[in-house]
């Protein structure tokens, strides 16, 4: 039987990129061995696994904007954010990890990573495990 589990990641910025993996290494359940799903409940945020060095956590950033401009999309008619549901579609709302002894099997350099398209916000993360 699987496990559920939910926490909350505050930002501050309007784009940013958060470390999650130790909050997410501490809702598997100490003999999980298996996979967990790792999925934020917004349409303006993304998960992706990565290097969480800073540098490279500024590229992501920069790469974002250069992809998709901040303005001239339709949808910033109505609440002036579409460039955030853009940029957190190519990011993909959730991961797939492997578990091993109630630890994210990740390789050397991996974290998991939540990325904030339309900060600052409280984002709503769940931790499913299988």
């Amino acid at each position: 039987m699987g496990t559920h589990s939910t926490f909350e990641v505050s930002t501050d910025e309007r784009v940013t990129t958060v470390d999650i993996t130790d909050r997410v290494a501490g809702r598997l359940p100490a003999d999980a061995s298996g996979t967990c799903t790792v999925f934020v409940k917004h349409t303006t945020a993304g998960i992706s696994v990565n290097e969480a060095e800073p540098r490279l956590l500024d590229d992501i950033e920069t790469v974002l904007a250069e992809i998709v401009p901040e303005t001239g999309w339709n949808h910033d008619q109505l609440d002036g954010n579409a460039d955030a549901h853009l940029r957190s579609m190519l990011l993909g709302r959730g991961v797939t990890v492997p578990v091993v002894d109630g630890e994210p099997d990740l390789g050397t350099w991996q974290s998991i990573l939540l990325v904030e398209c339309d900060g600052p916000r409280t984002r709503t993360v769940t931790v499913t495990c299988e």
